[in-house]
């Protein structure tokens, strides 16, 4: 009973928090824009105004899920790595890479392409937390440095051996065979979304059914506990970094070729800092992270159909994120509600002692 209304605490927090980063942004809109009524029901009704506006919801939600996923586990570890951005980036390198380079069979192609950017972000979810282990560098500053280090080698490759001469900064065109092709006609909405609900069940599995799973939660909350009760921490730590870096090369990997038909990421992608929100919004639940990825792109699809027929600019999205980010990371938040629970669970546990005692 205990933890179910702890979980419900977190919920109204959240929920609590969303609410009133609406009303504030709505304020500022009503303020702004010469006609705040328009403005308003574009950014909240904007996205099912068309089917291809309610589908490009779906389409940019699906990286987020992947980044969402790939932070859900390697920071459950106890380490602050960022390194989901460049084992995505370069997941989608060496997916453009076996794209053109690679002559095989529909089906095969894209398995072939996306175990690659998986097991790419694998190797370079592990660089942060070696680089710790053996030089005692931190591992958000080394995996922070690692995104320019990847986007400048990462295009470095493309230029160099893959690059369209006609244009000069984009790759020549994938073969057919790598494209995830299309669900929905009309839209660019690829079978990737099939692919994302799979990694969604598998990564829910191994963190809330796995033995795997209950080390990790273990060891990221009391390090000197897990090695008393006889985990192998340093093998949960490294492997944990090894499947997040996956899950986002897989992310990545599925995104290049669901989304583009040749390598067009000439400026560094980031997805990181997208992933933590999530997984914050989700209170770092693997099966809420879909719905929280959905409400992120659903209001930047808001916003932008907003500032496309107004006087109102989408980075109002940002004042959103960053209030939902304040509120939810407050320790003070709703903490009345929360100190009369625990206050009210006390005492009926001393009532329910108390009567046990007189028995």
């Amino acid at each position: 009973m205990k933890k179910k209304k702890k979980d419900w605490y977190g919920v109204i927090r959240v929920l609590a928090a969303v609410a009133l980063a609406f009303i504030i942004a709505t304020i500022i809109i009503a303020i702004v824009a010469e006609d705040p009524a328009t403005a308003l029901h574009k950014f909240f009704l904007g996205p099912f105004s068309t089917k291809r506006n309610f589908f490009n919801v779906i389409e940019s939600m699906i990286p987020l899920v992947f980044a969402a996923l790939a932070i859900n586990i390697m920071h459950k570890s106890g380490l602050f790595s960022m390194a989901a951005d460049s084992a995505f980036y370069m997941a989608g390198v060496t997916a453009a890479s076996i794209a053109i380079g690679c002559k095989l069979p529909a089906g095969v192609h894209q398995v072939v392409i996306i175990l690659a950017g998986a097991l790419v972000g694998g190797l370079i979810g592990l660089i942060p937390v070696l680089i710790k282990k053996f030089c005692g560098a931190n591992e958000l500053v080394v995996s922070l440095m690692m995104g320019y280090l990847f986007f400048n080698f990462g295009y470095w490759l493309i230029r160099e051996f893959f690059i369209d001469i006609a244009n000069g900064s984009y790759s020549v065109k994938f073969e057919k065979t790598a494209s995830l092709g299309k669900m929905i006609q009309g839209t660019n909405t690829h079978y990737g979304v099939l692919i994302m609900i799979v990694a969604v069940i598998l990564v829910w599995i191994l963190m809330d059914k796995s033995k795997f799973g209950r080390e990790l939660k273990i060891t990221g909350a009391n390090r000197r506990f897990a090695k008393y009760a006889g985990i192998n921490v340093g093998g949960v730590i490294v492997g944990s970094q090894f499947v997040g870096g996956a899950v986002a090369g897989a992310g990545g990997a599925v995104e290049m070729i669901g989304m583009y038909s040749k390598f067009e990421w000439i400026i560094s992608v980031s997805y990181v800092w997208d992933g933590i929100l999530i997984n914050l919004l989700a209170s770092t639940k693997p099966l809420f992270i879909p719905l929280a990825a959905f409400f992120i792109s659903y209001i930047r699809v808001g916003a932008t159909v907003m500032s496309r027929g107004g006087d109102v600019d989408a980075e109002i999205v940002s004042v959103i994120q960053g209030i939902i980010i304040l509120l939810v990371a407050s320790e003070r938040f709703l903490y009345t509600m929360k100190k009369r629970q625990e206050e009210k669970e006390a005492l009926e546990n001393q009532l329910i002692e108390d009567k046990k005692a007189e028995e």
